[in-house]
């Protein structure tokens, strides 16, 4: 039997910290999905079509990337994907206990609206602290975050900052 392993997440933008939770993942099942969620709450930076993108290239360097797929889902619960693909566990990378918190529920719900398991992973302590929103933050106002992203990933970034600047001038 194989197993199959999800791990969503908004990923604006992918950091090492995320990365580092997939790679671990794929080491542990058979095969893993990287699924970039539509979050209602937050207006992305990026694109779903970007995000999926800097996701497959950071991920093509892994040893295990054969057994990793990087798709995107905004259409309804994330549950009904896991059913889709045969996943039973959900993979979340979790920093501190206030991810924990905010997690509870929705392992809870996704436990009783589908049976689907969730796996909490602590990234490495290097990225503990590194969130995408921060990331994004300190990015927009100017700051080095070549340590949290990768370089591609930044180059995106740029090029999207650039793209509402110039929307904005217009």
């Amino acid at each position: 039997m194989t197993s199959i392993a999800v791990v969503p997440g908004s990923f604006d933008p992918v950091t090492f910290g995320h990365l580092d939770v997939i790679e671990r993942a794929a080491t542990i099942f058979d095969e893993v999905h990287v699924v970039v969620v539509h979050n209602p709450d937050k207006k992305p930076l990026l694109s779903l079509t970007s995000r999926i993108d800097l996701i497959r290239t950071a991920v093509e360097k892994f040893d295990t990337a054969a057994k990793i797929v990087v798709t995107g889902w905004q259409d309804g619960l994330l549950v009904e994907y896991c059913k889709q693909v045969g996943a039973t566990v959900l993979v979340k990378g979790v920093r501190n206990q206030q991810d924990i918190g905010y997690e509870t529920q929705m392992v809870l719900m996704n436990r009783s609206l589908a049976g689907i398991e969730t796996m909490f992973v602590l990234p490495d302590p290097a990225f503990s602290a590194v969130s995408s929103s921060l990331v994004r933050q300190v990015f927009h106002l100017g700051g080095d975050v070549s340590e949290y992203v990768p370089q591609h990933v930044i180059d995106i970034m740029a090029a999207a900052a650039l793209s509402d600047e110039n929307s904005a001038a217009e």
